[in-house]
């Protein structure tokens, strides 16, 4: 009974909010991996606006408007008593009456993507470049042609980050979220940098087809699947390219001729990693980590990639070209077919998971999350 004591620093009461409860996409499945981990030594529950018939390894239910993507009132207050949680960790919720709700209570949220702080593309001009400067109205209008879509999109962006100013601590994945909060107006001492780490996936898996080229995301244009397809065409290679995922770019991919395998489960994605030669990974948007790169990288798949937002920070460097750069992506890709790639140090979830848990614990006793024994991007490579 003593494990059970909230007084003893071993154990954390947490209840997760999310938008949905998937196995698609990085963040989603990032989700997963953090509630299985803290499930073998905490007491955890899931709240979720939105079930896509996923297991989540902890008991869950359904709240409506979680998954709301402008203001909408959640009745959050029952679940909350019935639990009565140490902390609460918001995850891909962009509802600001929830962010608001949770600034009031010992809370953590984890910002996974751009929609705290840019209203638009991911840090991304309308021009084609990437964003360095920080949300305004006469520099974010630029990259819209409606102009009440906008002035709706930026009053919701300007919300959500509003009430994450006010939340005791913030996670993010990459030093270079953390400088885009920090360029957003968030004390530094407030965000502590978490990576995820690779989850679920079998590096002993038999590959599901011959040797190719592969390219796993959302088929969008930020992610680069234009820049993909021109990048293999320019290598030459006698290596098909493959795309594990699905999106508004599908149909253009396989007109074009591309094998598109839809949004795969861990199993088959470890089967489809085990086939590839190489990862492509041209992401347009600033990438706020770029986890598929991590997971391709345990299989000893050389990732070849734009110098995006986070992907320094895990990447080696081999095969790393600068942004936009597509010849360069066709030459970094031509000379990594036949190389051996390697995981990077600094990732393992054991590691990652103590860091997350001590900012519960600051935040459970009154604290803020930040640390200053958090280690630098160098460290985490």
């Amino acid at each position: 009974m003593a494990r059970e004591s909230r007084r003893d620093n071993l154990l954390v009461r947490v209840l997760h909010l999310t938008d949905r409860v998937s196995d698609r996409g990085g963040a989603h499945v990032h989700l997963l991996a953090i509630l299985e981990q803290l499930a073998r030594g905490h007491v955890v529950r899931l709240a979720a606006g939105a079930d896509d018939s996923a297991s989540a390894p902890c008991p869950m239910e359904l709240v409506p408007g979680l998954d709301a993507r402008v203001r909408r009132a959640v009745d959050i207050e029952p679940l909350l008593e019935r639990f009565r949680p140490d902390v609460v960790h918001l995850n891909t919720v962009v509802n600001p009456a929830v962010i608001e709700w949770a600034a009031g209570r010992p809370s953590v949220m984890t910002v996974q993507d751009h929609r705290y702080f840019c209203p638009t593309r991911g840090k991304w001009t309308a021009e084609g470049l990437p964003c360095r400067d920080r949300m305004r109205v006469e520099l974010c209008a630029g990259c819209f042609r409606d102009e009440a879509y906008f002035r709706e999109v930026y009053a919701l962006t300007e919300q959500r980050l509003h009430a994450l100013r006010r939340l005791p601590a913030v996670v993010v994945l990459s030093h270079y979220m953390k400088d885009e909060l920090a360029l957003a107006g968030l004390s530094p001492a407030r965000v502590t940098v978490v990576p995820p780490f690779v989850s679920g996936l079998d590096p002993g898996a038999d590959p599901d087809g011959p040797p190719c080229v592969l390219f796993v995301g959302r088929l969008a244009e930020a992610k680069g699947v234009r820049e993909a397809m021109e990048a293999w065409r320019k290598a030459g290679l006698d290596l098909p390219l493959v795309f594990a995922g699905t999106g508004p770019l599908r149909a253009e991919v396989e007109s074009e001729g591309f094998q598109v395998l839809g949004w795969l489960s861990r199993p088959r994605l470890s089967a489809a990693y085990r086939r590839a030669r190489a990862l492509l990974m041209p992401s347009r948007w600033q990438e706020p980590f770029g986890i598929a790169g991590l997971e391709a990288s345990s299989f000893g798949v050389p990732v070849v990639a734009f110098d995006s937002g986070g992907i320094r920070e895990w990447h080696s460097g081999e095969g790393l070209v600068a942004w936009g750069d597509v010849e360069g992506l066709a030459q970094a890709l031509r000379d990594a077919v036949g190389r051996r790639g390697a995981p990077p140090p600094g990732f393992e979830p054991e590691d990652l998971m103590r860091r997350l848990v001590a900012v519960y614990e600051s935040v459970r006793e009154g604290g803020e999350g930040g640390s200053a024994h958090e280690p630098g991007a160098a460290a985490l490579r």
